[in-house]
Order: C-alpha cells, then structure tokens, then sequence
C-alpha cells in the first residue's frame, strides 16, 4: 500500500502537535519515525490510524485515492493498522477470545473453531508461541505485541503503525519481532512505520527515516546513516553533545560506584539503614517457582534487576510492594468452594437447603473465603521473608506500605498508575487526597504546574492524560511520585523515552538520593541496568544471583548470568 500525506496539521488549543506535514510512504518498504518525546509522532500516526482527526486542509491518500478517515474502523477497512506502545486487548478474556473480537461472524456466534486454526496458522508463519486458552493478564508485553500482530494481519491490512515495539520486551522477543516485520515487508509487501527513539532499532531494521522536531519535518533519507546524523536531526546537535550535556549525571553516579580514574577525590555516596530485607523468600510466577530470594536495600542505593522478560523481576517487586496478594479470581472461587463445602455437608447430615439458605451460605463463603485462604497460606509458611523498616509486610497492603513511604510504578501506566479520561490536575489532586471530604484545587493545579516544568512533560494541566504520547505519559507518572519516598519499586521507568529524556529523568531520580530514597528498578536495557545501579540482582531460570561488585556489574557479565552460563 502507498500513502502519501499532504499538509496534515493537527492543533490541541495552543499546542500544535503536527504542523504542515508531507510525506510518502511507499509499498514494501520500512520506515523509521524518529524524534524526542512530544516531537507529534505519535499524534501524526493516530491521526493515519482513525483515532485522531487532522485539521481542516489535510489530507491523506491511499494508491493515489484521496481517503477520508474517521475512525479506526475507517482505517482498517482501509488496510490501515496500528499496534499499540499499550496493547489494546482485554486482560480477563483469553488470547482466543481476544482475537476473536475483531474476527468476522457467519452466524449468531464465532466460528470458534475455524478462528482457532487461523490463529493458530498465523502465530505458527512467524514462529510465535501463543496458547489460545491462556488469558492476557498471563502474557508479558512481548507476548500481547504478538497477538495483536496476528489479529491485524487477519484483518488483511497493507499499512501496519507499530508504537515503540521494543520498549519492555526481551531482546528474544525484539529479534522475533524484527524477523517478522521484515518478512512482511518482502513477502507480503506490507508498507511499515516503526515509531522509535532507539536508534539500534533503525539502523537493525528500516528502510528509510522521516524525523519529527516540534511538529515538523526536520529531514527525511535513506539508510544506512551515521548516527551523528539522525541525532542532530532529531535534537539539532550531536550525539557527543547529548553524552556531554548528560555527564554530569552519568559521572556522580559512577563516581559513587567508584568507576572513574578520579574517584579517590570524591567520596563515594554513603548509604544509610537497611529500609528492606528480604530473606529466603519463595516466589511462585506463572512460569517457574524461584527460591530463596535474599536481598538487603539500603537508604539511598539503587538495585537494578535484570532478566530475560517474564523471568520473575516484576512479580518480585510487587510481593515487596505489598500487590501479589490473593486474586479477585482467588477469592470467588475460593469463597465458591468454601460455600459448596457447607452446602455439601448440610446434605449429607439430611438438612435440606432453600434457594435462600444457598445465597446467604454462597455470600457467607464469598466473605470468608479469602479469610480461609490467607489462614491456610499461614499455616503452610510461618516464616516472615519480607521486612520493610524493619517491619514484616505479610498482613500489609499496598495501602499501608504506601503511607510508610513507599511507591511501585508499573510498565503498564494505563493499567496501573494512570486513569484515562482524567486531566493532570486531577491525577495531582488524586495523589494527594487526603481525610479532609474536599480537593484543594489551587494547591493541586500547583503542584500540577511545578511537576510539568520539573518534569518537561509536554501538555497542558487541564489535558486529558490519553491525548499525551507515551514518553509524556511516562513523565506524569514519574511526577506523581511523593516527595517523602523511602522507597521506590520502578518497573522499566524510561520506557518509551527519548536518550535525552530518560537522562534527565534518571539525574531527578537519583537526586531523592541525598535525601535517602533507595530505587529498585528494573529493564529491559542493560546499558540502563549498568550505569545506574550499585548493585544488580539477576533473575534466570527459576535462580536469583546478586552482583554487589562493581567490576563485575557490565554487559558481559550480566549477559553470561542472564543466559544462563554463570551462576556466580
């Protein structure tokens, strides 16, 4: 499919997010869309995937047709497709009832069936492993990406948008991913445009590039470029300026490792009181069962966790944060069963039971069901494994751990820590509710302000957190964070950030340092993991190792442990 683009401009009030837009993009072919965090790629390409519409004067044509898009129904049935930086599917509902939501009907029902074998054909053509049965809440980022691929290309579609793919998968699933796209593009001549900052992931996989810089096109050419050259269209100055600007945050935090030549003249950071201890604990994920985590964080240090995706990183962090609780699946069928048992045992002393008596015994049971179950985890373990402050944690929600100083921030923004619909103000005022019944709306829109320009987020404080782009989103979900940390569970906290972006969000994160804030972390990005942490726990295969010294802490060290291959 060829699409061109003819003076596509896009306004939200006195922000101009694209302005006089012109490109063509040809059949077969992969493109780069490059730029910094609110450069207006993300706006530019809801705006061809019917989720956005252009201002008046625009417009798009397809094959040389002048199309008019409404909606994202409008572009599908346009052969225009977009796979999202959060995938859209449902997380209650299984990986083939997913796909079916967008699978055409012969009947009052799906064909169940027959979708099934095409899935199933599909995901087989590009070697990905997706159980149909499983649900989406079970599936790493990686895996949801896969699944939302199959579901477009059973639309037929000829323009696939993908956001910021490889933001939170393994590289495994990055080279699976990459494999596939240009598979598409050779075999099935499907045109691409991959929304990126990565520039590995460029010059890997496209064909050519289109920069964004404040809206407009700042170039467009043909790889292979060197990367000095996309950096200075993408930020106006080199990527050794971008290292300089960003060394006086690389250096203190090496410093503090003691890595530079000058280290005996600084003295590294000193660390305070153990704020969490982690003692032989058991993990069970949906994938293995990992034993005899021990860990130590003290005030002010940073632990990064590293591992393949699905390796067990961010079930740790949320037991630490108080979150792998009982399920709410959990409690229904355990309050289901402890009902049943009751009812069971009515009819087996001669008691008969009324529809009544059954609802009252099915409600009594949904009440003290996770009750039983909690008793019955008790009573199996008895042993504290995680303290914070001292403090055991097992009868502590996130809740509590919240108010002790404690903050978790999730890879999936949208899903946990962001709400859509609400403004920035309301997700300032949200964060600082209080027992006073009312909101203190000039404080929040205060805060709102300071948190904006602290934070570079581009927006404004009354814009609806859907309409910022990812990184942006990122931005406000860093902000939120309160001022009093003790300690911070971040789950890939520079996701869909920009180089210069995730730098200067990384110098704000390790300043609440001097303060005692301790940051335990976790990425997909070992260069982040490396430069950033004091010390590395690394999860593979079912085993947790701690790297604590600092001259093992570097890409092929942790590759071998990761992969595997050591088990220092």
């Amino acid at each position: 499919m060829q699409l061109e683009l003819r003076h596509i401009s896009k306004t939200f009030g006195p922000l101009k997010a694209n302005n006089d837009i012109n490109h063509t993009f040809q059949e077969g072919r992969i493109y780069a869309i490059l730029g910094e965090n609110g450069a207006g790629k993300s706006t530019l390409m809801k705006i061809i995937s019917g989720y956005q519409q252009p201002d008046t004067g625009g417009e798009l044509l397809i094959n040389g047709t002048p199309t008019v898009i409404h909606s994202p129904s409008d572009a599908l049935n346009n052969g225009i497709g977009m796979l999202y930086q959060d995938p859209l599917d449902f997380p209650p509902m299984t990986v083939l009832e997913n796909y079916l939501t967008s699978h055409p009907r012969t009947g009052f029902l799906p064909d169940r069936s027959e979708a099934r074998r095409e899935f199933l054909s599909i995901a087989q053509r590009f070697g990905f492993h997706l159980d149909p049965d499983m649900l989406i809440e079970g599936l790493t980022i990686g895996e949801r990406q896969q699944l939302e691929i199959v579901r477009l290309l059973s639309l037929k579609i000829g323009f696939l948008i993908l956001d910021e793919p490889t933001t939170g998968i393994s590289e495994a699933q990055r080279q699976t991913l990459f494999s596939t796209l240009k598979q598409l593009a050779a075999e099935d001549k499907l045109t691409i445009a991959l929304v990126t900052h990565k520039l590995a992931d460029v010059e890997e996989l496209c064909d050519e590039v289109m920069v964004l810089r404040h809206g407009r096109v700042s170039g467009t050419c043909t790889m292979p470029q060197p990367p000095d050259t996309l950096v200075r269209m993408m930020f106006g100055h080199t990527e050794e300026a971008v290292r300089e600007k960003a060394t006086r945050t690389m250096n203190w935090v090496q410093l503090s490792r003691g890595l530079l030549p000058d280290s005996d003249n600084l003295p590294a950071l000193p660390l305070g009181q153990p704020i969490l201890q982690v003692k032989e604990l058991t993990l069970q994920t949906r994938l293995l069962t990992i034993e005899n985590i021990t860990l130590d964080v003290r005030e002010g240090e940073v632990i990064g966790l590293a591992g393949l995706d699905g390796s067990g990183q961010g079930d740790f962090m949320r037991q630490c944060a108080g979150l792998n609780r009982v399920s709410w699946r959990d409690h229904v069928m355990s309050g289901i069963a402890f009902a049943g048992l009751i009812i069971l045992f009515d009819y087996l002393m001669g008691y008969s039971s009324t529809v009544f008596t059954t609802t009252l015994l099915l409600l009594l049971g949904l009440t003290l069901g996770p009750v039983f179950i909690s008793l019955l985890s008790y009573l199996r373990d008895r042993t504290e494994h995680v303290y914070f402050d001292g403090i055991p944690t097992r009868w502590m929600s996130y809740r509590d751990l919240r108010e002790r100083g404690l903050a978790y921030l999730s890879a999936g923004r949208l899903e946990e820590g962001l709400v859509t619909g609400m403004t920035l103000t309301q997700h300032f005022a949200l964060a600082k509710l209080s027992k006073i019944p009312w909101v203190n709306w000039f404080a929040a829109l205060r805060r709102t302000n300071e948190g904006i320009k602290q934070y570079d987020v581009r927006g404004q404080a009354f814009s609806p957190i859907q309409t910022l782009s990812g990184g942006n989103q990122q931005r406000v979900a860093l902000a939120l964070l309160a001022d009093n940390l003790r300690l911070a569970f971040l789950e890939n906290p520079t996701r869909g950030l920009d180089v210069n972006s995730a730098r200067n969000i990384w110098h704000l994160l390790l300043s609440r340092r001097e303060k005692g804030t301790a940051i335990v972390f976790s990425s997909p990005d070992l260069d982040e993991i490396v430069a950033y942490s004091d010390r590395v726990m690394v999860f593979s295969s079912g085993r947790c190792t701690l790297v604590g010294d600092p001259a093992k802490i570097n890409r092929h060290d942790l590759g071998l442990l990761i992969g595997g291959l050591r088990h220092d």
